[in-house]
C-alpha cells in the first residue's frame, strides 16, 4: 500500500507535505513491531495512523482494539485494560478479560495515553518491557503478544517534568514518533476538506452543496481552527442546515465563524487561547460569569437611578436590588422591602461546581456531552463529580 492508496482506504483528504510525511512514516514502520507514539492536537485525525499501521502489518488479520484512556473512570481503568479476577472488588462477580488479553496477537491503540493514572502507567510499562499483564486481584503474570500504538494531544515531556507521566514509559512508547499537523498548518487542505464535507452533507440532506466566494475561501483558510478537522466538519454541517443561500459570502462566513468556534462556552480568539489548559478554561469561564454579574449590577443601579429611586439607592448595598420592568432578576420573596438579593461572589470551588451542574442539567446527565462542552475529558469530569459529591 502506498501513500495515495492509504488515503483512499481510510478516507484521508489532503495534499499537505506534513500529512504525507506522517502517512509515509506509518507505512514504513507498519511491518515492524516497533511501538509508535502519534502526536497531534485534538481533532487532527490521529485515529487513522494506527489503522494504517495495523492494516499494513503482519497482524492485520488479528484483533485491532482502540481504547480512549481519557474516557474511562480512573477507578476502573486497570480492570478495563488488564482484566480482573472474580471477587477482586465490589461488583466483580466473574473474571473478565481486559483489552490487552482480548487483543492478543493483534494491535491495541491507546488514545489520550497522557490521561493514564501513574499506577496504570506502571502496568503498561510492564507490558512493553516483557509482554506481561497482571489482572486486578491476581498475583500471577500472564503473557500477551500485543503491539502498542499510543496517541496524545498533550505535551508528554512537560507532563514528565511535572511528575504526571513516567519518563521510562515515555521513551518506551516514543520509539517512533509520528506528528500530525494541525489544520491551520495544512493550507489548501482546509478548502479541500470543506468541499468534501459540503458534498457529504448535500447528499445527506438532499440539498445543493454550499459553496464559498473567493474572498470567503481566503477567510476560511486564514482561520485558526482550534478544533481542527472535527470543528471544520461541524461548521460545514451547521452552514448546510441553516443557510438558505447556498453561496456563502465572506461577510456571512465571518459572521458564523466566531459562533461555531466557541463550542457554546469559550471564544478562542487566537492560538494561545486555544492552547489553554482545562483548568485555565474553567478559570476564564468563571471570571466571565463574575464580569457579567458586575455588569448586571451596574445596569440595574443605573435604571433605578434614572427612575428616581433615591431612597432605595441609599439603603441598598452592592448585593441588594429592587425589581424594575427592565430587568429579569427574581425577587426574594422573603425580603419585605421588595429587594433582590444577588450573591456577590462565590468561591472558585462553588463556581466550578455550579458550572458542571449546569452543563449536566443542560445535557440531561450525559457526561460525554457535558465534558465536550466544558472542554475537558470524561475522566476529568468523572473526577470532578467525585470531588464535588455530585
Amino acid at each position: 500500500m502506498n501513500n495515495q492508496q492509504a488515503k483512499q482506504r481510510f478516507g484521508i483528504i489532503g495534499n499537505s507535505p506534513k500529512l504525507a510525511r506522517a502517512i509515509d512514516v506509518a507505512l514504513q514502520v507498519a511491518p515492524t513491531e516497533i511501538s509508535v507514539l502519534v502526536v497531534g492536537e485534538s481533532g487532527t485525525g490521529k485515529e487513522n495512523i494506527p489503522k494504517i499501521i495495523h492494516q499494513n502489518s503482519k497482524r492485520k488479520h488479528a484483533p485491532y482494539i482502540a481504547v480512549n484512556c481519557g474516557a474511562i473512570p480512573e477507578g476502573t481503568i486497570d480492570s478495563e485494560l488488564f482484566g480482573h479476577e472474580k471477587g477482586s472488588f465490589t461488583g466483580a462477580h466473574d473474571s473478565r478479560k481486559g483489552y490487552f488479553e482480548a487483543a492478543n496477537g493483534g494491535t491495541i491503540f491507546l488514545d489520550e495515553v497522557g490521561e493514564l493514572p501513574m499506577a496504570s502507567q506502571a502496568r503498561l510499562l510492564r507490558v512493553l518491557e516483557n509482554g506481561e499483564i497482571i489482572k486486578v486481584g491476581s498475583s500471577k503474570a500472564q503473557q500477551t503478544d500485543v503491539r502498542i500504538i499510543a496517541a496524545t494531544n498533550v505535551n508528554i515531556l512537560e507532563a514528565v517534568k511535572q511528575g504526571k507521566f513516567r519518563e521510562d514509559l515515555y521513551y518506551r512508547l516514543n520509539t517512533i514518533s509520528i506528528q500530525l499537523p494541525p489544520l491551520r498548518k495544512r493550507g489548501d487542505d482546509i478548502y479541500l476538506l470543506f468541499r468534501k464535507f459540503a458534498a457529504d452533507f448535500a447528499d445527506q440532506y438532499n440539498t445543493p452543496p454550499i459553496r464559498l466566494t473567493d474572498d470567503a475561501v481566503e477567510i476560511l483558510k486564514d482561520y485558526n481552527w482550534p478544533g481542527n478537522i472535527r470543528q471544520l466538519r461541524n461548521f460545514v454541517a451547521q452552514l448546510s442546515v441553516i443557510e438558505e443561500e447556498r453561496m456563502i459570502t465572506a461577510d456571512k462566513l465571518q459572521e458564523q465563524l466566531p459562533n461555531i468556534s466557541t463550542g457554546g462556552l469559550v471564544k478562542f480568539e487566537d492560538k494561545n487561547k486555544a492552547d489553554l489548559s482545562e483548568r485555565e478554561i474553567l478559570y476564564k469561564v468563571l471570571f466571565d460569569m463574575k464580569r457579567d454579574l458586575t455588569e448586571l449590577k451596574k445596569i440595574t443601579f443605573d435604571l433605578m437611578q434614572k427612575q428616581g429611586n433615591t431612597e432605595i439607592m441609599q439603603m441598598a448595598n452592592p448585593t441588594l436590588f429592587k425589581e424594575t420592568d427592565d430587568t429579569n432578576i427574581l425577587i426574594n420573596q422573603n425580603n419585605r422591602a421588595g429587594l433582590i438579593e444577588v450573591e456577590e461572589s462565590l468561591s472558585l470551588f462553588e463556581q466550578e461546581k455550579r458550572l458542571i451542574e449546569k452543563s449536566l442539567l443542560k445535557h440531561k446527565g450525559k457526561r460525554k456531552d457535558a465534558a465536550a462542552e466544558l472542554g475537558i475529558s470524561e475522566r476529568t469530569l468523572y473526577r470532578k463529580l467525585k470531588e464535588f459529591g455530585l
